[in-house]
């Protein structure tokens, strides 16, 4: 018998070691963290959406080298843009989301980082026209026009999207730097001191220069599109990770590709849970994410909005704020065109076009059918939903239709008759005259078109009265 030992010594220690092997490795853990801005409406496909219908899990790889790693994400939620950088640069988080001039700073900031640069790999949202970013007064301020606050009191988040506009519209009007006493406030610090009149004005991001006039105690007297130039919130990512982990990348795309889908499938029921989510007023994400709303919600990156931020790098450069930076060198739309590719979407035909998904259907007030959205409207009532109509002038008669019946409205929506954006209609200036409705943003804009119409500027309840009293025009 011991002469056999060292043969099952042997052939034990080779079991062992069969067994061994058969074992599954270990997983790694590896920890992706993700800034998100839940609060700032442009970013919401690219962040909650897609934290809480948890798709980006439903994407992940899981082959291959993907086997033996499980991902841990880590989501945290930013009121601001630069604070996400910051944290970005302290490898805390690997992709991050901001608006415009955010991210311009972040790409810079990068690029003097010796561990990783970024890049911008994609797009959360955008506006062509502009809009987007606000400045707001309180409802009962004089002032209608950034002219009337010469030495005023004027807060905004320095370093935001909204700052850059602020910075872009008083060079355009050639105001010196001290125009304006501007100071930094954050949105919830701007809001509170506007409420309390403890400033003169507040210029902020998505969705503030909405939220605060619908919320009943501030009015909007400056919008981007005023700026003439593209705004856009985008998506970042450390080169280090997406060099390592490019198959996550792409899993991240299809996700928010996935998100936008939700979204336009059903745009009210995506703004009830996003208010649910956020704390944003279910209405105001509406004005900005649904149908012919004042963002689209598009993920590749046009090259519109690439020149949109070289311009915006000529005005920091111009107040000394960057050096050289290169946003076309800086951007890398290769993981999001594979996710295009997986999924058998075509990325070039995406990025050629500028379209939204529009308002459409029938007016029932008006009996016609809807042929230019951006001349539409519509009426968000509590049991019946939210109905489309083909003009100004039918949206107001059938809101006071609705009223009559004893109908709950939560909001009317109109666009502006020059600038094509989306309107809360009790916020709106109406031209009437001549059998036209015609709905502004500023009241400037009503008074030039009410002379040249012979007519006259009327708020929002006067505006439906006139509309009745007009007939189905």
């Amino acid at each position: 018998m011991v002469r056999h030992l060292p043969t099952l010594s042997i052939a034990m220690s080779v079991t062992s070691l069969a067994l061994l092997l058969a074992q599954p490795a270990t997983a790694e853990t590896v920890t992706l963290g993700i800034g998100t801005q839940d609060t700032t409406t442009n970013t919401v496909t690219a962040g909650v959406v897609i934290r809480q219908l948890h798709l980006l899990e439903k994407y992940l790889p899981k082959d291959g080298k993907y086997s033996s790693i499980k991902f841990e994400l880590e989501w945290q939620n930013f009121t601001s843009g630069p604070p996400v950088t910051n944290a970005m640069m302290a490898n805390k988080l690997q992709i991050g989301m901001m608006g415009d001039y955010p991210l311009i700073v972040n790409g810079f900031t990068f690029d003097s980082n010796p561990e990783s640069k970024s890049r911008l790999v994609g797009i959360a949202a955008y506006s062509l026209s502009g809009s987007g970013n606000g400045m707001v007064v309180h409802k009962d301020s004089p002032y209608y026009d950034l002219a009337d606050l010469k030495g005023k009191l004027v807060s905004v988040p320095f370093g935001s999207a909204a700052h850059g506009m602020v910075l872009k519209a008083m060079q355009d009007r050639g105001y010196a730097s001290d125009f304006f006493q501007l100071v930094s406030q954050s949105p919830e610090v701007g809001s509170t001191n506007l409420q309390e009149k403890k400033i003169d004005a507040h210029a902020d991001f998505v969705p503030f220069a909405e939220l605060l006039p619908f919320r009943g105690f501030a009015r909007k007297i400056f919008d981007g599109v005023e700026t003439n130039l593209p705004t856009f919130h985008g998506i970042v990512v450390r080169t280090d990770f997406a060099e390592k982990y490019p198959e996550v990348v792409v899993a991240y795309f299809k996700a928010l590709i996935a998100a936008n889908q939700w979204l336009r499938d059903d745009p009210k029921l995506a703004a009830e849970k996003i208010q649910e989510w956020t704390g944003i007023n279910k209405e105001v994400v509406y004005i900005f994410l649904g149908p012919s709303g004042n963002m689209t919600t598009d993920p590749t990156v046009k090259p519109a909005l690439v020149d949109a931020a070289a311009t915006d790098v000529k005005v920091l450069q111009n107040l000394g704020r960057m050096k050289e930076f290169d946003p076309k060198k800086w951007v890398d739309d290769s993981y999001i065109r594979k996710a295009y590719a997986e999924m058998k979407l075509d990325y070039d035909a995406q990025l050629a076009s500028t379209s939204n998904y529009e308002i459409k259907g029938e007016d029932a007030f008006c009996n016609k059918p809807i042929t230019d959205p951006r001349k539409a409207g519509e009426v968000w009532v509590e049991d019946a939903g939210i109905l489309p109509f083909s003009s100004a002038s039918c949206t107001l008669g059938a809101y006071a239709d609705f009223k009559a019946k004893g109908k709950k409205i939560n909001v009317a929506y109109v666009f502006d008759t020059t600038r094509g954006i989306k309107l809360f209609a009790d916020q709106a200036f109406f031209a009437v005259g001549n059998g036209e409705v015609a709905p502004f943003l500023l009241k400037k804009d009503a008074e030039a078109h009410a002379a040249r119409i012979s007519g006259k500027v009327l708020g929002f309840d006067d505006a439906v009265k006139a509309a009745v009293g007009g007939g189905k025009t």
